[in-house]
């Protein structure tokens, strides 16, 4: 492969965004002769398959290499790890990968753009330059600094968390790249962000190629969280015929920013126009696609099957981006404890009702919070003891550790003898552990020092963008014509639609979307609101909003405030609402 094929700037020769990249510049594409670029995903979590990063090298053509390692929960994770030793705060598993891989990454030519820089990317940095002088790697390496925040917390409004970091967008990584680096490491980018960079890099996009942006945020939106474009957490996976071990997402991104999504040849998995939309319908809210660059319209989107493991992803429109960024605010809430207990046979609500009462009233002391959540997992004539048990879960939750402690452990222990008949649990309890609130704040972009720090270690300060625009919702499209009443029958919605979930900090979204027109139009009218709520008994009094996404025939429906304060808050069964 030629690493010095058309797009990229190297630092031998420099072109003309060096110096701090502008907030506005003439022009729509600069560069629409160049070939697309092709950009592979290596993760889409912190924990993700460690031989990804070799697998993708050794599977085919790659331009670029990106991998997402930053969630909200990770955020609490890292945070808590430079608690311990403030020299740590990035993903070290990443360090792990380039072991192995760096060397071969240089000499196929590929870069590598990483938000594994956590909370320290400069010091994820330095550890990678003291690696690629181990390795004789003459690799040069560059990071993207300025969203750590917490020192400014207070200030702008946004309290005392752990940690407080904004989202930033491409130019850092921009910079980075027309500046030669081989590795650019960011901390808390938009996960798009990491695909938008190289790209815009490659074309020479300007500040204000809104509509190119916007294609290229879908297009990293899609391969960020890895296999889930090619399969992974797929509603229709029956229907792949190789899930064994999925291959991971590629986005040939082209100079107006539609992009085709694939994978190497002879992976697993499968790239349709469903596993698309399915990841496309992930975490996301409304029409309006908010990031730090640009705005993108999601319901411009249109997907096109090109062939085998090939999608078309055009057609995007971009608007200008508010004025302010996101903050990701991580503070710790206390301390949580959990405790299932086995309920077997007849009785089941009874038995619960008594292993309630006497668990509460045997504790010392009542904790801040005590949850309670009867799963009725078991089904009449059972075959199997498992098959005639439901399980009993109780959260306890409390500023003072001492309280969700051995106090409480040992009440649920010295129940056994004393209480239901059957009783047995899932587990004994232990001592304990902390636990994390997650919530976004919003500041003004002129507030935020975006900088890129270059290979030769000089800071470049990306300047914010001027030509803003207040994020708003878009009106109401026109519904599909509704299908004639005819006879019905009752089957699971699943057998007619699709649907993707994910979570946004205590809120979750549940994307839906027909495949065939005839479905659409059936789904347009009686998938509403009302309806979910209908569905979803635990949802009825939570504020739910649905948008219209004609484009895709998908509904997608926000739900307000399901999982309590985040992740990591763990407020029910499925505290990521997958």
């Amino acid at each position: 492969m030629d690493r010095h094929r058309a797009g990229f700037r190297r630092s031998a020769r420099p072109g003309p965004r060096s110096g701090s990249v502008s907030a506005h510049r003439e022009g729509v594409v600069t560069n629409p002769a160049a070939q697309p670029i092709r950009i592979g995903n290596c993760s889409g979590f912190y924990g993700d398959r460690l031989s990804a990063v070799r697998e993708m090298l050794d599977g085919g053509e790659l331009d670029v290499l990106t991998g997402d390692y930053l969630a909200e929960l990770t955020m609490l994770i890292l945070g808590r790890d430079r608690m311990k030793d403030p020299s740590l705060g990035y993903a070290k598993t990443f360090l792990r990968q380039m072991e192995d891989c760096l060397g071969l990454a240089h000499e196929r030519g590929v870069r590598i753009v990483v938000n594994a820089g956590g909370l320290n990317p400069a010091g994820l940095a330095t550890k990678l330059r003291e690696l690629a002088d181990e390795l004789g790697v003459p690799a040069t390496i560059a990071h993207v600094a300025g969203d750590e925040l917490g020192s400014r917390a207070t200030e702008l409004g946004l309290g005392s968390p752990l940690t407080a970091n904004a989202y930033l967008g491409a130019w850092g990584i921009v910079e980075c790249l027309n500046a030669g680096a081989d590795l650019v490491v960011t901390g808390r980018v938009t996960d798009a962000a990491l695909v938008v960079g190289p790209a815009a890099a490659h074309f020479g996009w300007a500040r204000d190629d809104y509509d190119a942006l916007a294609g290229a945020v879908v297009a990293g939106h899609i391969v960020e969280c890895g296999t889930q474009a090619t399969g992974g957490n797929f509603p229709a996976f029956t229907e792949i015929a190789d899930l064994g071990r999925p291959g991971f997402p590629i986005a040939e991104v082209r100079a107006d920013g539609s992009a085709i999504i694939t994978k190497h040849a002879h992976t697993g998995g499968a790239v349709t126009v469903d596993t698309v939309a399915a990841q496309m319908m992930y975490e996301i809210q409304g029409a309006r696609y908010a990031g730090p660059d640009v705005t993108t319209r999601l319901d411009t989107i249109v997907l096109t099957q090109e062939g085998p493991d090939r999608v078309l992803v055009s057609g995007v429109e971009g608007e200008p981006p508010p004025p302010q960024l996101k903050v990701s605010l991580n503070t710790l809430g206390g301390y949580r404890n959990e405790m299932e207990f086995i309920l077997t046979g007849l009785d089941i609500e009874a038995k619960a009702e008594l292993a309630r009462k006497q668990l509460e009233s045997w504790l010392p002391v009542r904790p801040a919070e005590l949850d309670w959540t009867l799963a009725r997992l078991d089904r009449p004539d059972a075959e199997t003891e498992e098959q005639a048990s439901a399980l009993l879960r109780c959260v306890v939750r409390d500023p003072d550790p001492n309280k969700v402690g051995r106090a409480f452990a040992n009440v649920a222990v010295e129940m056994a003898l004393a209480t239901y008949p059957g009783c047995s649990f899932t587990s004994v309890p232990g001592n304990g552990s902390p636990y994390g609130v997650f919530t976004a704040g919003y500041v003004p972009a002129t507030e935020v020092e975006h900088v890129a720090v270059l290979p030769d270690g000089t800071r470049r300060t990306i300047a914010p963008v001027d030509d803003t625009q207040p994020l708003a919702d878009v009106p109401a499209p026109t519904l599909p014509e509704p299908l004639g009443r005819n006879a019905t029958r009752r089957v699971p919605l699943g057998t007619i639609a699709l649907a993707r979930s994910g979570d946004k900090g205590g809120n979750a979204n549940i994307g839906v979307w027909a495949r065939t027109e005839s479905q659409w139009r059936w789904l347009a009218h009686a998938l509403t609101v009302d309806e979910i709520r209908r569905l979803l008994p635990e949802a009825a009094d939570l504020p739910i909003t649905r948008h219209v996404l004609p484009n895709l025939r998908a509904l997608n429906f926000v739900i307000e405030g399901l999982l309590g304060p985040g992740v990591a808050y763990q407020a029910r069964f499925d505290p990521q609402a997958k």
